[in-house]
């Protein structure tokens, strides 16, 4: 594992004129990563479902950094025609975009399903980032060291995909499928990577987990003791947003981090600490498993990548 142990935020290069989208932006690590990207000069559009948090967000960090550029944008990531309304909306106002940010996520809800009729787990954590990725991968190509982030979390390590019941009808578990979810996160991450090379994109994607991290993650959708053990219980032991975000933040700005590498804390078991190189669990990496996910999202999504394999 390369560590990176004093890497913070003011290490990060200067980002003027760069345009990022950041999912989830109005709370948590979304907006530790908006405040990080502003405060370097970068232009954020705040991808959030909920305009008026959004709006709170963007004031106050404009209070902060009066000349931040933010625009706030609605986008929920479980609804697909929510998404291409984003996409839409983004490519009528911008040529180009540097960075992609697929950070939002919800943890361990009861069952629901998406407007789609998709568990709301993969709809919001991955279908919805897949098909966004895919939207916004031509204005991307046009970008200036042009990134995509996904973030997961060491639970992929511990999921696997239920393509025989990705809806949870038969079997449902609030945490298998968020270990579902992340695990796709990290599946499509890399095969993402592994497309871009094969078609010699410019763009290029990362990956990124932010250990154990105080966010409303843990409290807005679990129940029982899942909310107890993660939103309760363990907090203490938690890292702050602005800690949890740097993995992503140096996956999406230092000029060391290569497509495919997945970054993480430092410390012990990844929970907390400085970004690293840390491991892709091999199940994620399995470029079988990868063919097959992108084929089940083309499906679910109906959004195809403008890729086409390079020559030789």
């Amino acid at each position: 594992m390369t560590q990176q142990r004093r890497w913070t935020a003011e290490r990060i290069p200067d980002q003027t004129e760069r345009v990022f989208v950041v999912t989830g932006a109005n709370s948590g690590l979304g907006m530790a990563t908006t405040r990080a990207l502003v405060r370097r000069g970068g232009h954020v559009i705040l991808a959030v479902r909920d305009e008026e948090k959004g709006r709170r967000a963007a004031a106050e960090i404009t209070s902060e950094h009066p000349d931040a550029g933010l625009e706030v944008r609605r986008l929920d990531l479980a609804d697909l025609d929510s998404v291409r309304a984003f996409a839409r909306q983004v490519r009528a106002d911008h040529p180009r975009l540097d960075v992609l940010v697929n950070n939002a996520g919800i943890m361990a809800p009861p069952r629901r399903l998406s407007a789609q009729g998709h568990e709301l787990q993969f709809a919001c954590n991955h279908l919805g980032h897949f098909a966004l990725t895919g939207l916004l991968l031509d204005l991307l190509a046009e970008g200036d060291d042009p990134r995509v982030v996904t973030t997961t979390s060491t639970n992929h390590r511990q999921g696997r995909l239920f393509f025989d019941d990705l809806t949870g009808e038969r079997d449902y578990s609030p945490m298998a499928f968020y270990n579902q979810s992340k695990f796709a996160n990290a599946v499509f991450g890399r095969e993402l990577h592994r497309r871009l090379t094969e078609a010699g994109s410019p763009v290029r994607s990362m990956l990124a987990h932010p250990g154990y991290t105080a966010t409303s993650l843990q409290t807005s959708a679990p129940t029982g003791m899942v909310k107890m053990l993660f939103g309760r219980i363990l907090i203490p032991l938690a890292q702050s947003p602005g800690r949890g975000a740097l993995p992503q933040l140096y996956a999406a700005t230092d000029p060391s981090v290569e497509g495919g590498e997945f970054i993480g804390p430092d410390g012990l078991a990844e929970l907390r600490g400085g970004p690293a190189r840390v491991r892709l669990s091999p199940a994620a990496a399995d470029a079988e498993t990868g063919r097959r996910l992108w084929e089940v999202s083309e499906r679910l999504t109906d959004v195809r990548f403008p890729l086409r394999p390079g020559p030789g």
